[in-house]
Protein backbone atom coordinates (compact mmCIF):
# COMPACT_ATOMS: atom_id res chain seq x y z
CA UNK A 1 0.00 0.00 0.00
CA UNK A 2 1.57 3.07 -1.37
CA UNK A 3 1.79 6.36 0.12
CA UNK A 4 -1.02 7.57 -2.56
CA UNK A 5 -3.49 4.83 -1.82
CA UNK A 6 -3.10 5.70 2.03
CA UNK A 7 -3.91 9.80 1.77
CA UNK A 8 -6.31 8.09 -0.39
CA UNK A 9 -8.32 6.93 2.34
CA UNK A 10 -7.62 10.15 4.86
CA UNK A 11 -4.86 8.77 6.75
CA UNK A 12 -1.86 10.36 5.50
CA UNK A 13 -0.39 13.68 5.83
CA UNK A 14 -2.90 15.84 3.63
CA UNK A 15 -5.82 14.29 4.84
CA UNK A 16 -4.86 14.89 8.71
CA UNK A 17 -3.98 18.65 7.71
CA UNK A 18 -7.64 18.84 6.34
CA UNK A 19 -9.11 18.19 9.66
CA UNK A 20 -7.58 20.41 11.39
CA UNK A 21 -4.64 18.66 13.26
CA UNK A 22 -1.19 20.11 14.10
CA UNK A 23 -3.05 23.48 11.88
CA UNK A 24 -5.95 25.76 11.67
CA UNK A 25 -9.06 24.91 12.51
CA UNK A 26 -10.56 24.70 8.62
CA UNK A 27 -13.66 24.47 6.44
CA UNK A 28 -13.84 20.67 5.17
CA UNK A 29 -15.60 21.63 2.24
CA UNK A 30 -12.87 24.58 1.08
CA UNK A 31 -10.26 24.14 3.64
CA UNK A 32 -9.64 28.10 3.76
CA UNK A 33 -8.46 28.35 7.37
CA UNK A 34 -10.27 30.61 9.88
CA UNK A 35 -6.97 32.38 10.84
CA UNK A 36 -6.57 33.85 7.23
CA UNK A 37 -10.20 34.98 7.49
CA UNK A 38 -9.81 36.68 10.58
CA UNK A 39 -6.54 37.99 9.17
CA UNK A 40 -8.39 39.68 6.16
CA UNK A 41 -11.65 40.96 7.67
CA UNK A 42 -8.96 42.57 10.36
CA UNK A 43 -7.52 44.32 8.23
CA UNK A 44 -10.50 45.87 6.21
CA UNK A 45 -11.55 46.73 10.09
CA UNK A 46 -8.93 48.56 10.99
CA UNK A 47 -8.16 50.45 7.72
CA UNK A 48 -11.61 51.30 7.50
CA UNK A 49 -12.24 52.26 11.27
CA UNK A 50 -9.17 54.69 11.00
CA UNK A 51 -11.46 57.10 9.01
CA UNK A 52 -13.87 57.76 11.22
CA UNK A 53 -11.26 60.33 12.93
CA UNK A 54 -12.02 61.91 9.74
CA UNK A 55 -15.73 61.76 10.10
CA UNK A 56 -15.47 63.47 13.33
CA UNK A 57 -13.60 66.19 12.23
CA UNK A 58 -15.66 66.92 9.41
CA UNK A 59 -19.00 66.84 11.63
CA UNK A 60 -17.42 69.48 13.77
CA UNK A 61 -16.49 71.72 11.29
CA UNK A 62 -20.03 71.33 9.59
CA UNK A 63 -21.68 72.65 12.80
CA UNK A 64 -22.73 69.52 14.49
CA UNK A 65 -21.55 69.40 18.29
CA UNK A 66 -19.85 66.46 19.77
CA UNK A 67 -22.89 64.62 21.10
CA UNK A 68 -24.19 64.50 17.40
CA UNK A 69 -21.05 63.51 16.00
CA UNK A 70 -20.80 60.42 18.13
CA UNK A 71 -24.72 59.53 18.15
CA UNK A 72 -24.52 59.88 14.34
CA UNK A 73 -21.51 56.77 14.44
CA UNK A 74 -22.94 55.01 16.92
CA UNK A 75 -27.20 54.86 15.72
CA UNK A 76 -26.09 55.43 12.05
CA UNK A 77 -23.09 53.50 11.58
CA UNK A 78 -22.95 53.76 7.92
CA UNK A 79 -20.05 56.23 6.77
CA UNK A 80 -20.91 57.50 2.99
CA UNK A 81 -24.03 58.24 4.35
CA UNK A 82 -22.64 59.93 7.44
CA UNK A 83 -20.41 61.80 5.16
CA UNK A 84 -22.62 62.91 2.78
CA UNK A 85 -24.96 64.41 5.67
CA UNK A 86 -22.02 66.52 7.10
CA UNK A 87 -21.07 67.53 3.59
CA UNK A 88 -24.46 68.66 2.62
CA UNK A 89 -24.64 70.86 6.15
CA UNK A 90 -20.84 72.04 5.46
CA UNK A 91 -21.68 73.31 2.02
CA UNK A 92 -25.22 75.03 3.17
CA UNK A 93 -27.48 73.01 2.41
CA UNK A 94 -31.18 72.08 3.72
CA UNK A 95 -31.25 69.64 6.92
CA UNK A 96 -34.09 68.34 5.42
CA UNK A 97 -32.65 67.74 1.72
CA UNK A 98 -28.93 66.65 3.35
CA UNK A 99 -30.93 63.74 5.30
CA UNK A 100 -33.01 62.58 2.12
CA UNK A 101 -29.68 62.39 0.50
CA UNK A 102 -28.03 60.08 3.37
CA UNK A 103 -31.14 58.30 3.55
CA UNK A 104 -30.88 57.53 -0.15
CA UNK A 105 -27.23 56.17 0.17
CA UNK A 106 -28.58 54.05 3.85
CA UNK A 107 -30.88 52.66 1.74
CA UNK A 108 -28.11 50.36 -0.22
CA UNK A 109 -27.90 48.52 3.14
CA UNK A 110 -31.01 47.07 2.77
CA UNK A 111 -30.31 45.08 -0.79
CA UNK A 112 -26.92 43.81 0.96
CA UNK A 113 -28.98 42.46 3.89
CA UNK A 114 -31.43 40.20 1.20
CA UNK A 115 -27.90 38.46 0.04
CA UNK A 116 -26.30 38.31 3.54
CA UNK A 117 -29.52 37.36 5.02
CA UNK A 118 -29.10 33.86 2.66
CA UNK A 119 -26.11 33.62 3.03
CA UNK A 120 -25.60 33.68 6.68
CA UNK A 121 -28.56 32.25 7.52
CA UNK A 122 -28.04 34.01 11.44
CA UNK A 123 -30.84 32.73 14.15
CA UNK A 124 -33.84 34.96 14.35
CA UNK A 125 -32.44 36.34 17.83
CA UNK A 126 -29.14 37.98 16.30
CA UNK A 127 -30.79 39.26 12.91
CA UNK A 128 -31.60 42.20 14.76
CA UNK A 129 -28.28 43.36 16.13
CA UNK A 130 -26.42 41.64 12.91
CA UNK A 131 -28.61 43.95 10.92
CA UNK A 132 -26.86 47.67 12.08
CA UNK A 133 -23.72 46.18 11.11
CA UNK A 134 -24.71 45.68 7.54
CA UNK A 135 -22.43 47.82 5.69
CA UNK A 136 -20.23 47.76 2.92
CA UNK A 137 -17.54 46.85 4.19
CA UNK A 138 -19.29 43.93 6.12
CA UNK A 139 -20.52 42.95 2.72
CA UNK A 140 -17.77 43.00 0.73
CA UNK A 141 -15.84 40.68 3.33
CA UNK A 142 -19.01 37.94 3.27
CA UNK A 143 -19.57 37.97 -0.05
CA UNK A 144 -15.80 37.07 -0.63
CA UNK A 145 -15.54 34.44 1.38
CA UNK A 146 -16.24 30.60 -0.23
CA UNK A 147 -18.78 29.48 1.99
CA UNK A 148 -21.19 30.18 4.90
CA UNK A 149 -18.56 29.57 7.89
CA UNK A 150 -15.74 31.71 6.67
CA UNK A 151 -18.76 34.01 5.85
CA UNK A 152 -20.36 33.97 9.01
CA UNK A 153 -16.35 34.87 10.48
CA UNK A 154 -15.96 37.53 8.47
CA UNK A 155 -18.95 39.04 8.94
CA UNK A 156 -18.68 39.32 12.65
CA UNK A 157 -15.03 40.10 12.57
CA UNK A 158 -15.20 43.15 10.36
CA UNK A 159 -18.07 44.50 11.88
CA UNK A 160 -16.61 44.32 15.40
CA UNK A 161 -13.45 45.60 14.65
CA UNK A 162 -15.09 48.55 12.44
CA UNK A 163 -17.66 49.58 14.89
CA UNK A 164 -15.48 49.79 17.89
CA UNK A 165 -12.48 51.48 15.99
CA UNK A 166 -14.74 54.08 13.74
CA UNK A 167 -16.73 55.16 16.90
CA UNK A 168 -13.57 55.64 18.84
CA UNK A 169 -11.70 57.53 15.91
CA UNK A 170 -15.23 59.61 15.87
CA UNK A 171 -15.21 60.58 19.31
CA UNK A 172 -11.47 61.60 19.32
CA UNK A 173 -11.87 63.36 15.99
CA UNK A 174 -14.40 65.28 17.01
CA UNK A 175 -12.18 66.37 20.17
CA UNK A 176 -9.40 67.29 18.41
CA UNK A 177 -11.39 69.22 15.78
CA UNK A 178 -10.65 72.59 17.33
CA UNK A 179 -7.23 71.81 17.43
CA UNK A 180 -6.45 71.15 13.81
CA UNK A 181 -8.71 73.75 11.85
CA UNK A 182 -10.14 73.65 8.74
CA UNK A 183 -10.90 70.33 7.53
CA UNK A 184 -10.50 71.33 4.12
CA UNK A 185 -6.60 72.07 4.71
CA UNK A 186 -5.56 68.93 5.80
CA UNK A 187 -8.19 66.96 3.30
CA UNK A 188 -9.50 65.22 5.67
CA UNK A 189 -12.81 65.73 4.20
CA UNK A 190 -12.35 63.73 1.20
CA UNK A 191 -10.77 60.45 3.49
CA UNK A 192 -14.38 59.45 3.73
CA UNK A 193 -15.35 59.41 0.11
CA UNK A 194 -11.88 57.85 -0.75
CA UNK A 195 -12.28 54.85 0.91
CA UNK A 196 -15.69 54.19 -0.40
CA UNK A 197 -14.66 54.66 -3.85
CA UNK A 198 -11.33 52.52 -3.34
CA UNK A 199 -14.03 49.53 -1.76
CA UNK A 200 -16.79 50.18 -4.56
CA UNK A 201 -14.21 49.80 -7.23
CA UNK A 202 -13.67 46.29 -7.07
CA UNK A 203 -16.90 45.45 -7.29
CA UNK A 204 -17.90 46.82 -10.46
CA UNK A 205 -17.81 43.59 -12.60
CA UNK A 206 -19.79 43.33 -15.09
CA UNK A 207 -20.59 46.13 -18.00
CA UNK A 208 -23.41 47.17 -16.51
CA UNK A 209 -22.67 48.21 -13.09
CA UNK A 210 -19.75 49.87 -14.71
CA UNK A 211 -21.89 51.80 -16.80
CA UNK A 212 -24.52 52.54 -13.84
CA UNK A 213 -21.07 53.89 -11.93
CA UNK A 214 -20.24 55.79 -14.41
CA UNK A 215 -23.32 57.61 -15.36
CA UNK A 216 -23.72 58.25 -11.36
CA UNK A 217 -20.51 60.23 -12.07
CA UNK A 218 -21.69 62.00 -14.93
CA UNK A 219 -25.49 63.29 -13.36
CA UNK A 220 -23.69 63.68 -10.22
CA UNK A 221 -20.80 66.38 -10.95
CA UNK A 222 -22.94 67.75 -13.57
CA UNK A 223 -25.78 69.11 -11.71
CA UNK A 224 -23.28 69.95 -8.86
CA UNK A 225 -22.88 73.42 -10.20
CA UNK A 226 -27.02 74.09 -10.42
CA UNK A 227 -28.56 72.56 -7.61
CA UNK A 228 -28.67 72.36 -3.61
CA UNK A 229 -26.46 70.24 -1.93
CA UNK A 230 -27.70 67.11 -1.29
CA UNK A 231 -29.56 66.92 -4.20
CA UNK A 232 -26.80 65.88 -6.76
CA UNK A 233 -26.41 62.99 -5.47
CA UNK A 234 -30.73 61.74 -5.73
CA UNK A 235 -30.01 63.05 -9.00
CA UNK A 236 -26.99 60.36 -9.50
CA UNK A 237 -29.85 57.49 -7.95
CA UNK A 238 -31.12 57.69 -11.79
CA UNK A 239 -28.38 56.02 -13.49
CA UNK A 240 -29.12 52.65 -12.02
CA UNK A 241 -33.24 52.61 -13.73
CA UNK A 242 -31.58 54.53 -17.14
CA UNK A 243 -28.83 51.80 -17.78
CA UNK A 244 -31.14 49.06 -16.87
CA UNK A 245 -34.27 50.63 -18.75
CA UNK A 246 -31.88 50.99 -22.38
CA UNK A 247 -30.45 47.24 -21.32
CA UNK A 248 -33.58 45.93 -21.55
CA UNK A 249 -34.55 47.97 -24.68
CA UNK A 250 -31.20 46.52 -26.24
CA UNK A 251 -31.93 42.69 -25.36
CA UNK A 252 -35.97 43.73 -26.43
CA UNK A 253 -34.60 44.35 -30.29
CA UNK A 254 -32.00 41.34 -30.59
Amino acid sequence: MGPDTVGSRGVGPDAVGSRGVGSDVVEPETGKPDRAVVRDSLGVGVAVGLSGFAFGVTSVGAGLDLLQTCALSLLVFTGASQFALVGALAAGGNPFTAAAGAFFLGTRNAFYGLRLSQLLALPRAVRPFAAHWVIDETAAVSLAQPDRRAARIGFTVTGLTLYVLWNLTTLLGALGAEAIGDTAVWGLDAAGPAVFLALLAPMLRTATERAVAGLAVLLGLGFLPVLPAGVPVLVAALAAPVVLWLKGRGEAGR
